[in-house]
């Protein structure tokens, strides 16, 4: 039996997934444009995909875990578990007005 992982294959935490699973000692072969990759030293499959279907993957148990940003998890709303933050995952929230528009910062609107 094979774990069955899912990760983003490009993104902000692609890089950081990748590295995780080599400082582990897993080795496979991530090739350009494959949506999977079986390791060679451990009975384990990766599944390349876009952050927003890996939620979805996990519960259908397709995947068994998956790496995804807080945020995907929260926006997509199924029936998973977190289990373990592993802190390399930063989000930004940016709000933009138009230029013509005088901002008011959020501490004017709480008095």
């Amino acid at each position: 039996m094979k774990l069955k992982i899912a990760i983003q294959k490009s993104g902000r935490l692609s890089e950081n997934s990748l590295k995780l699973l080599k400082e582990c000692g897993i080795e496979f072969d991530n090739g350009l444009n494959k949506l999977k990759a079986e390791a060679y030293n451990f009975p384990l499959e990766v599944f390349f995909l876009r952050d927003d279907d890996i939620p979805q993957y996990v519960e259908d148990g397709v995947a068994d875990i998956g790496i995804v940003g807080e945020n995907v998890l929260l926006e997509k709303n199924k029936d998973v578990k977190t289990i373990e933050r592993l802190g390399f995952g930063k989000c930004r929230l940016s709000i933009a007005v138009p230029k013509d528009k005088k901002y008011k910062n959020n501490a004017s609107h709480n008095t």
